[in-house]
C-alpha cells in the first residue's frame, strides 16, 4: 500500500514542469505538435492521459522524448504513508526537518523539531498553513509578532515575508503548502 512502484504514473506534471521550463505557451507547444491547446491543457491537468503517439508528439514539441517525460512523471498515488519511524530528516538535510509528503506533488509539508535560523526571513509563492504540534512559535509576519501555542494554526497568503522561531525545546511545527511549481492562481474580482 502506497509503493509509488506499482501506482501508474501521470504524465501531466512533467509536461507542464518541461514546458514551462523551455518557456513556452500551450499554443506553442500545440503548433508545434500538431495537437489543440485543450487536449494538451487536459494532459497537464491530467483530465486526458496521451497515446504513445500524442505523448510522443509533445515529448518532440518541448524537445525531449517520451521516455524522459515518463521517468519524470508523478506516480499516481492516492494515498502514501510516511511512517515516523526514522524521523531524523531526510539523509544529508537538517534532521530537525523531515518530509511529511514524498515526491513530486501540489501539496508539500515538513515537521520541523525545535527551532531553526529564526533570523531568516521567508517568503513563499504560494499558500501555507503552520500548525503547532508540541510547544510554542512566534511568528513575525506583516509587522505583526504572533505567538502561537499547541493545537494553533496561522494561515499566511502567498508572497507574505515571515519569519519564526520555537520559543520552547522540542517545538514542532507542521508546515504545510501549496508546492512551489504549482500556479495558484487567484480570482480576479468581478466587474
Amino acid at each position: 500500500m502506497g509503493d509509488h512502484k506499482e501506482q501508474p504514473l501521470r504524465v501531466g506534471a512533467a509536461v507542464r514542469r518541461r514546458r514551462r521550463a523551455l518557456d513556452l505557451t500551450l499554443a506553442v507547444v500545440a503548433e508545434r505538435s500538431g495537437l489543440s491547446v485543450p487536449f494538451l491543457s487536459q494532459i497537464e491537468n491530467e483530465r486526458a492521459r496521451p497515446s504513445q503517439s500524442s505523448l510522443e508528439k509533445v515529448a518532440d514539441a518541448l524537445r525531449t522524448t517520451a521516455v524522459e517525460l515518463l521517468a519524470a512523471a508523478d506516480p499516481a498515488c492516492s494515498v502514501d504513508v510516511v511512517r515516523a519511524e526514522g524521523a531524523g530528516g531526510e539523509p544529508g538535510l537538517d534532521p530537525r526537518v523531515r518530509s511529511l509528503v514524498r515526491g513530486h506533488h501540489q501539496m508539500h509539508a515538513s515537521e520541523f523539531t525545535g527551532d531553526h535560523d529564526a533570523g531568516r526571513e521567508l517568503q513563499f509563492r504560494n499558500d501555507q498553513l503552520m500548525y503547532v504540534a508540541d510547544g510554542a512559535v512566534e511568528i513575525e509576519a506583516e509587522g505583526r509578532a504572533y505567538r502561537l501555542g499547541r493545537g494553533d494554526t496561522l494561515y499566511l497568503t502567498g508572497g507574505v515575508r515571515h519569519r519564526w522561531r520555537a520559543t520552547v525545546p522540542e517545538t514542532r511545527l507542521v508546515v504545510v503548502a501549496v508546492a512551489e511549481h504549482i500556479e495558484a492562481v487567484r480570482d480576479k474580482p468581478r466587474r
